[in-house]
């Protein structure tokens, strides 16, 4: 079997950048034929190092949800679950952690980055770090290799996971023979993975600088509307290819749209009329989506049994490695 599988972290206000960067990517390759089984979850357990409040980690789980299938990733010929609902991932978690050197994980970016922020600020280098984020990485691991994971879609930013993850596999071959964990491979994405923000640089939560996918059409259009620009004069020529505007528009417009706009730049644009061409065909892009969304976020039963559904079938898969996994490494 052939397996593709890609982890989504529900932490909220879903933007354009997931759209491009990971959602549609991973929803043309579940559709490609290039594999025997794909496999999408929802990484909740990933989520409780930075969620605190129930009511709202339940909900980004559901929107998480809704959105996915609201843009196409159909459910039956993929599978699509919640992480929490295998409870095998937690066992092969520990069981990973046992062995993974502590220098590993000291090395891995997301503890990097924390700790050199807080040297940076003059605090204690762990301030603000808890176990399961200095943990992330095996937990991650654990969630590839328990599907028999071959091929991951990451980004070049998530790269480092899946060596981690490899590097694991490969020292449990080593140990208790070949097979005991499939090795899996990294797919970086070449289009899509870096999305321009309202302000040129990556569109990314923390920038706060993203375009929403699923706020109302008055919404999405005034946000477009905070897209930086200069004070170049209206009837003055401009360049397309230096242009978040001409970017973003890009990624959703057709060839001919393309062509025409690029034109109207040339020959000189107002921004104000830039931006209007590119809420247009966002929202043209939105627009069904949008409607399928929401009736998914007012029916949570049909999420719930979406969710149910996927959880069964990646269990057959989990308790499947699980068995060969403890045989080989505890003699059960």
């Amino acid at each position: 079997m052939k397996t593709v599988l890609t982890g989504i972290k529900p932490t909220g206000d879903i933007h354009l950048g997931n759209l491009l960067g990971a959602i549609k990517p991973a929803i043309e390759m579940s559709r490609s034929g290039d594999f025997d089984r794909a496999l999408y979850f929802v990484a909740d357990a990933h989520a409780l190092t930075s969620v605190r409040d129930p009511e709202i980690f339940k909900n980004y789980v559901y929107e998480t949800t809704a959105t996915w299938v609201a843009l196409g990733l159909d459910t039956e010929k993929s599978i699509f679950f919640k992480q929490s609902d295998i409870k095998e991932v937690f066992e092969l978690t520990w069981i990973l952690n046992c062995m993974t050197p502590k220098g590993d994980l000291n090395r891995a970016h997301s503890y990097k980055d924390r700790v050199q922020k807080n040297q940076q600020e003059g605090r204690d280098l762990d301030h603000g770090v808890n176990m399961g984020l200095f943990d992330y990485p095996v937990l991650m691991s654990s969630d590839i290799l328990l599907y028999d994971t071959n091929e991951v879609p990451v980004g070049k930013d998530q790269v480092q996971h899946i060596e981690i993850a490899r590097s694991i596999a490969g020292r449990c071959n080593e140990y208790f023979g070949e097979g005991t964990l499939v090795e899996p491979q990294e797919v970086i994405q070449k289009n899509g993975s870096y999305v321009v923000g309202l302000d040129g640089r990556k569109m990314s939560k923390s920038y706060g600088n993203v375009i929403p996918l699923w706020g109302t059409e008055k919404k999405l259009r005034k946000t477009i509307n905070k897209i930086a620009t200069d004070s170049t004069p209206e009837e003055a020529p401009k360049d397309p290819d230096n242009c978040t505007i001409m970017e973003l528009y890009r990624l959703f417009a057709t060839a001919d749209q393309i062509n025409a706009l690029e034109k109207r730049y040339r020959e000189g644009i107002g921004w104000g009329y830039a931006k209007l061409e590119l809420f247009e065909v966002v929202n043209e892009y939105l627009k069904e989506p949008r409607e399928r969304f929401n009736s998914l976020m007012n029916n949570k039963d049909e999420l719930d049994k979406i969710l149910n559904h996927g959880a069964q079938r990646a269990s057959e898969i989990a308790e499947a490695t699980m068995k060969r996994v403890r045989s080989r490494i505890t003699g059960f």
